[in-house]
């Protein structure tokens, strides 16, 4: 299988963002193509991707018609890059909050993994420029989604991560009803309950300095909502003779990027 590294990148309205971000990747690694996932941006970002896929061969553009949220951005992209043979795909963000600079550290750790997680809670992690209330809501987001999935991980809700296309290739990708956030619990869920190999390094977020946060309270709640439901299932297919762990699925969530 290829090493080809290539890291998918969701936009809406990240013109302002795009190719700083872009820029930042290459130089710290000069070898790994892009491809921006563009929801329809009225913002114009899908041009400015054309036009930088245009004059640098290692940047891709997958246009979408319409905001669906970045679960299925990020699945669209998992296709587009296994159709192409990328043996190594990357989850990041376009407003710069996942430093490209800490991405070979992402990569290295794949050598004996088979996801490793960009953690800001983990030792030598840490956040920058996020007001209180932000950085209290992530913590007990996670404390929750740990104590309600049983997961042993630090930092399951974050969006910076590299994987081995072997793993997106088994895991079942169209069950997926994830569309925000929380799309990052359920297949991080999904993967450690398949067997994989899953290692959390340290990163520094940064909250973005351009652009507007997609964050919303009607996505945190549903994420809380879908967390709880998953907990409560697993829990009953554990107590009841017979049962098997149920699929990780539900009704569609709200985007969130």
């Amino acid at each position: 299988m290829s090493d080809q590294v290539l890291v998918i990148i969701p936009t809406y309205n990240e013109v302002e963002n795009l190719e700083r971000v872009l820029q930042r990747l290459h130089a710290s690694v000069p070898e790994a193509h892009a491809l921006v996932v563009d929801d329809g941006s009225p913002d114009g970002t899908g041009d400015l991707a054309d036009r930088l896929a245009a004059a640098d061969p290692r940047v891709h553009v997958l246009h979408r018609t319409a905001k669906t949220g970045l679960g299925r951005a990020y699945v669209a992209g998992f296709g587009w890059a296994r159709e192409r043979g990328y043996g190594v795909l990357v989850e990041m963000d376009a407003d710069g909050s996942h430093p490209p600079e800490q991405l070979p550290d992402l990569l290295a750790a794949l050598a004996d993994a088979d996801l490793v997680l960009g953690s800001r809670y983990v030792d030598g992690g840490r956040v920058e420029d996020w007001p209180v209330h932000r950085l209290l809501l992530s913590r007990l987001g996670n404390r929750y989604t740990r104590w309600v999935l049983r997961l042993p991980l630090q930092d399951a809700t974050g969006g910076f991560r590299a994987a081995r296309a072997d793993l997106i290739d088994r895991l079942p990708f169209d069950e997926v009803a994830s569309e925000g956030y929380c799309f990052q619990v359920d297949w991080a869920w999904r993967a450690l309950r398949s067997g994989a190999r899953i290692t959390e390094v340290p990163i520094t977020f940064t909250e973005r300095a351009l652009g507007r946060s997609k964050m919303s309270g009607s996505i945190v709640g549903e994420a809380w909502a879908r967390v709880t439901v998953w907990g409560v299932q697993d829990r009953l297919a554990e107590w009841l003779p017979g049962r098997v762990p149920p699929p990780v699925t539900g009704p569609a969530e709200s985007s969130g990027r």
